[in-house]
């Protein structure tokens, strides 16, 4: 009798086991970052001048944890290597792939358009809509430079 248990026991241990793994949803695809798509669209957004605002590379270059390469004097964009070393840390602090919730989408973001609430250097996107924050939201979720 109790060898007839522990079968049926075990029996039951099993297939609810077996069932319970087919079951299971399959894990989505994590999105990646595509380095192309960084460098001809994302990195031109760290150095564009806004009205009312400083360029992100200007508090960026220095003291904040998403540290961008500062410039050489006199250029107008980073070397691939420079390039290399900003996707590695906007990489390691600023973005979850395929996250909305990622830094680099709500620390620029209004609060009122769907970003968190402080940002040192301001709220440089008033909407979603914003195209250059579009770019960014595209790159975050996954969007490669052979990609529109």
């Amino acid at each position: 009798m109790y060898r007839s248990v522990i079968i049926v026991t075990f029996g039951c241990w099993a297939f609810l086991t077996v069932a319970a793994l087919g079951q299971q949803p399959a894990t989505p695809a994590r999105a990646t970052l595509d380095y192309e798509y960084f460098k001809t669209k994302v990195e031109p957004i760290f150095l564009k001048k806004r009205p009312g605002h400083a360029r992100c590379i200007s508090c960026h270059g220095q003291g904040t944890p998403m540290r961008l390469q500062p410039l050489d004097p006199g250029a107008a964009a980073w070397t691939d290597e420079e390039s290399r070393q900003n996707f590695d840390a906007v990489r390691r602090v600023a973005v979850v792939p395929g996250s909305m919730k990622s830094k680099l989408l709500m620390h620029p973001l209004a609060e009122d358009a769907g970003g968190d609430f402080f940002h040192n250097g301001g709220k440089h996107f008033a909407s979603q809509n914003d195209p250059e924050w579009q770019t960014l939201r595209n790159w975050v979720m996954g969007q490669t430079s052979g990609t529109n």
